[in-house]
């Protein structure tokens, strides 16, 4: 791989303290993005990096405006910083979209990053599917990349995910962190199998409880409440709907027959 000044554009020099790394992209039930833009909106990040996107991305075509073809376009991918007053610093990762074959490095290249701004842990995080009601209150499951990482997640979350797959980015970060000896945990917020294409702040808000722990840093949930109660009573109509569909699917063949046979002879 090309050096690191090849492939991140460095914005900002700052001396940070012992930082951790908070890294996100898209995904099931949007749980990641939700976190880190909401992190983002309240604490005061300045921009720090960005990756020279052509290295990972390929783009789908272009725009044309008024006859004239513009220049293609690349999802941004930029670190951000917050220096805290009260513990160690944080470094933010936000990806506005996950590569289709070139995640591994990518995520290489973001632990080098990490390395060259002295990042101690890094943290992502993710939706978990499962099969709880709407109802009922999101478990977060943490994993580590070691033992006493997982020890340490016991003391906010649930540390007995079992097995499990962290698909796409969020999960292949962790991965390349613990192959480079760097720490690592991902907390998983529980969504319901049927709400897994509509973005779920209910389980954003239980991930960033947690992550805010276990980051040192004090945020106002005030909003993320707020749109949590409101996705309550969306989901409320989803459910209605699963179960329509699946009352509608298994006795459907009792009452619905051919014209002909609803005929009697008389």
């Amino acid at each position: 791989m090309d050096k690191l000044s090849d492939i991140i554009k460095i914005r900002a020099r700052p001396k940070l303290k012992e930082p951790n790394l908070f890294a996100a992209w898209p995904g099931i039930s949007n749980v990641a993005m939700i976190v880190a833009t909401y992190i983002a909106r309240k604490l005061e990040f300045k921009e720090l990096a960005s990756v020279r996107a052509p290295f990972f991305f390929d783009p789908i075509g272009v725009m044309v405006r008024n006859s004239i073809v513009e220049e293609p376009q690349f999802p941004q991918s930029r670190f951000f910083y917050w220096k805290n007053p009260r513990g160690k610093d944080l470094v933010l990762f936000i990806g506005e979209a996950q590569p289709n074959t070139n995640g591994y490095s990518l995520a290489n290249c973001i632990i080098d990053a990490a390395e060259h701004f002295n990042v101690k842990r890094v943290y992502t995080c993710a939706a978990a599917i499962s099969r709880i009601h709407h109802t009922e209150e999101p478990r977060v499951l943490g994993v580590g990349t070691n033992p006493s990482i997982v020890e340490e997640l016991a003391n906010y979350c649930d540390v007995n995910a079992s097995n499990l797959q962290i698909s796409g980015m969020n999960g292949i970060l962790l991965g390349v962190a613990m192959e480079r000896n760097m720490e690592g945990a991902c907390l998983l917020g529980e969504v319901p199998t049927y709400t897994t294409r509509m973005q779920n702040p209910i389980a954003a808000l239980g991930v960033a409880r947690v992550l805010s722990k276990l980051l040192g840093v004090n945020i106002d949930f005030t909003e993320l409440k707020l749109a949590a109660t409101a996705t309550s009573e969306g989901m409320k109509q989803v459910a209605a709907e699963a179960m329509g569909e699946y009352i509608d699917y298994f006795t459907e063949p009792i009452w619905e027959r051919d014209e002909d046979d609803s005929e009697y002879d008389g």
